[in-house]
């Protein structure tokens, strides 16, 4: 078959990989609106030229929820802008998502062939232009809808998960239900995602398309509390349930003066600002506290995330502290960079001791110790040991802990036939995503105790499919049952 491609292999690898332009950082820091501006058509083309189209693509590997990557690169080369995005959504229901907050420098750009010798094809922004362009032009295609199975699903939890493992199931013809228990859908996406990496409205329009699907979203019905997994399979008509509730207990550092006020997790605080727009009070009726020194606990992505919101809520100073160096930080290179462009001070090898307050019990003060690396720990990283002699303190008066979070356990402790570890992480067949109660499968964070979108995403396509095959054998449709294990990544 001829290429598209008009450019020989030795041209292509002569292309340097386009920049995305993006917002001045003087100017972005006033502003929530999304940082990257996006690419022009001649760029997407051009940065798709780039791909040696190998017989055996590697980054195919890389991608959790199996995007035929090969095939959409080749329509952008081709100009079928919208033809790209529909053959991204034959397996991924939220590409534009997907294309502004994954990380693919540790997922498919890895692995491009490409990237051995020059910079990776930039296939996050790639898949986040074309979806882009499809919304803009009004060409969304629908994906099919099977045939009514008669079997009834309900998904708990509308994050990166459960919006996937509706999408698998509603295109199968199950009835799906949707139960979200705060008052907007979308999960992480909308309460731990900045509207400055991720807009509200993009995330509405892909959330839209599960809804022309058929899928039903019940807000504010916090599964455990309103109704049980239980009454939802035995009083409610479900024959299977999906559980896609995530990782949103917040851990906390239990040192001195923790329980002070202007002390937040960054679970509350990330809330407060991204869902419910704290940052126009009182404009809006919820309030947070931001004063003019805010300390953030943490290098990963949420860190990144309090940092950056902080800077846009006018402080003077937004510092990170962090007990490792750089290179062991969590965060996405991208995130990093943003954040150091933008004015955060970051305070490497240094873990706080306490929080000193006044005497209204506010935070006043914190005070660190200085660390260096010891031998690696579990997590293959050099395990960071305190040197004696070495605290100083800071004036602060804004604290946010961005160290990670665990499952809520409100499902399992309505639901204890549903096993978890001892960190209240849920266990499934990872090939079939079922847990040990009979028709409840689960994926995503709540499996992990937290990881990324794609990876949740790519858990409850497996976990998805599996309860689909479950349904055919239980209820004797007339339908094949399907592969569920997908490629490692």
């Amino acid at each position: 078959m001829t290429s598209a491609n008009p450019l020989t292999p030795k041209e292509r690898m002569q292309v340097p990989r386009q920049q995305m332009p993006e917002q001045d950082a003087q100017d972005r820091v006033r502003n929530f609106t999304e940082v990257p501006l996006g690419l022009t058509p001649d760029m997407a083309m051009l940065e798709a030229r780039r791909c040696l189209e190998c017989r055996k693509p590697t980054c195919m590997s890389g991608c959790p929820v199996g995007v035929d990557i090969p095939a959409f690169l080749t329509l952008i080369v081709e100009g079928k802008f919208v033809e790209a995005a529909w053959k991204i959504k034959e397996t991924n229901i939220l590409p534009a998502i997907c294309g502004r907050v994954c990380p693919q420098d540790e997922q498919c750009e890895k692995l491009c062939l490409v990237g051995k010798k020059k910079h990776p094809i930039g296939i996050g922004m790639l898949e986040r232009f074309v979806a882009d362009y499809e919304r803009s032009t009004g060409e969304v295609r629908i994906p099919n809808v099977g045939e009514p199975t008669g079997c009834k699903v309900a998904v708990v939890g509308s994050g990166p998960a459960g919006l996937t493992a509706a999408f698998e199931l509603a295109k199968r013809g199950h009835t799906v239900t949707i139960f979200e228990a705060l008052h907007r859908p979308g999960g992480v996406l909308f309460y731990g995602i900045p509207r400055f990496r991720l807009p509200a409205e993009v995330i509405e329009a892909e959330i839209d398309v599960l809804k022309q699907m058929g899928v039903e979203i019940i807000l504010n019905a916090p599964v455990g509390k309103v109704v049980t997994i239980d009454e939802l399979l035995n009083e409610e008509g479900c024959d299977a349930i999906f559980v896609g509730t995530g990782a949103g207990l917040p851990w906390f550092t239990n040192l001195p003066g923790e329980n002070l006020n202007g002390i937040y997790s960054a679970n509350e605080y990330l809330t407060r600002i991204n869902l419910m727009r704290a940052d126009q009070f009182p404009n809006n009726a919820t309030p947070v506290y931001c004063g003019q020194r805010v300390a953030v606990i943490g290098a990963g992505n949420t860190a990144m995330d309090a940092a950056r919101v902080s800077l846009r809520m006018s402080p003077e100073e937004v510092h990170i502290f962090y007990r490792r160096t750089r290179n062991e930080a969590p965060a996405r290179t991208e995130e990093l960079e943003h954040a150091i462009q933008e004015g955060v001070q970051f305070h490497w090898l240094t873990a706080p001791t306490r929080f000193i307050g006044d005497d209204n019990y506010f935070v006043k003060q914190i005070e660190v110790q200085k660390m260096e690396l010891g031998e690696p720990d579990a997590s293959g990283r050099r395990r960071p040991v305190p040197i004696p002699g070495s605290e100083e303190v800071y004036d602060v008066d804004t604290v946010v802990l961005a160290l990670g979070f665990g499952v809520n356990p409100l499902i399992t402790d309505s639901t204890p036939e549903i096993e978890t570890n001892k960190w209240g992480v849920v266990q499934v067949n990872k090939e079939t995503g079922e847990t040990s109660k009979e028709g409840v499968f689960a994926a995503g964070d709540v499996i992990t105790g937290g990881a990324t979108v794609i990876l949740a995403m790519g858990q409850a396509r497996t976990a998805a499919l599996g309860l689909h095959n479950w349904l055919i054998e239980r209820k004797g449709l007339d339908m094949p049952v399907e592969a569920t294990a997908l490629e490692a990544v």
